[in-house]
């Protein structure tokens, strides 16, 4: 396995541990007609496994000092490409045909890289994705939970996160303070709920959730959501049958769909 200093500065944290790799590559169910893109290939222990399982792989990596050393590990495999970009520069949308995404993410830009990934959502059969657990917990967190929330609602509007295993931090190096776990998702063919307006839809889970200890009605009426009037909120409220006692973090996605549909129709009217 080739060596490289971990840079601190780009959050790296290497996988080391040759089974958690077969794991991860496992719970993507590779197959020998996939495209596979993974993002951060690091020391290439999980690039080798897939290599060995996928049609191809691309590789996206913004660490220079790694580039040429992957380049020069897997220069015998017809299968890897190397790409030396920045994920989040990256157009996913360039890449010919669907792929499957497989990745040790960097915990500080997870949420980052998983929003710009679901932007190309159409080319994605799946992702399965190793990131910080509480970021995991809270992206398949079910309505109810102090885990669920904003991020819950945005990923799973989109896709169907499960998560599959917790992974020590012995499995790294260096080791990091917490611990890991890989989420499977699949995409879904189309959007959870049907809504209006995406953009309204998510404004008003936005502000459902800026701040967790008001009441649905109180936090809608902080947020100062344009042309929601208090009378607006009690039509909605009525015409929904949703309780305004409630709070955010208790409502389903179809539950928002329907509350911020029917609020859109009035700022329409």
């Amino acid at each position: 396995m080739m060596y490289v200093r971990p840079k601190k500065s780009l959050g790296q944290h290497f996988l080391t541990d040759t089974n958690i790799a077969r794991d991860i590559v496992d719970a993507a169910n590779i197959s020998k007609d996939d495209i596979v893109v993974e993002i951060g290939p690091g020391n290439g222990i999980l690039t080798r496994l897939l290599a060995g399982r996928a049609k191809r792989v691309i590789a996206i990596e913004i660490d220079e000092r790694l580039i040429d050393k992957l380049r020069e590990e897997f220069g015998s495999f017809n299968n890897i490409e190397i790409i030396a970009k920045d994920a989040l520069q990256f157009s996913f949308n360039e890449i010919e045909g669907r792929f499957k995404v497989a990745a040790n993410l960097p915990y500080y830009i997870t949420t980052p890289i998983i929003f710009h990934l679901l932007e190309s959502r159409d080319r994605i059969i799946s992702m399965t994705l190793m990131m910080q657990r509480e970021v995991a917990e809270r992206i398949v967190a079910n309505p109810g939970g102090k885990d669920y929330g904003v991020l819950s609602i945005a990923v799973q509007f989109y896709a169907e996160p499960a998560l599959n295993f917790i992974v020590p931090s012995s499995a790294f190096f260096p080791k990091p303070k917490v611990e890991s776990a890989v989420v499977f998702f699949r995409i879904l063919d189309k959007r959870r709920v049907d809504v209006l307006d995406e953009g309204f839809f998510f404004k008003v889970v936005r502000a459902a959730f800026s701040q967790r200890r008001k009441t649905l009605r109180n936090a809608l009426r902080s947020a100062n959501l344009p042309s929601i009037t208090d009378d607006a909120l009690d039509s909605a409220f009525t015409k929904t049958g949703i309780d305004p006692k409630r709070r955010g973090e208790t409502l389903s996605i179809a539950e928002f769909a329907k509350l911020a549909d029917t609020l859109f129709c009035h700022t329409s009217s």
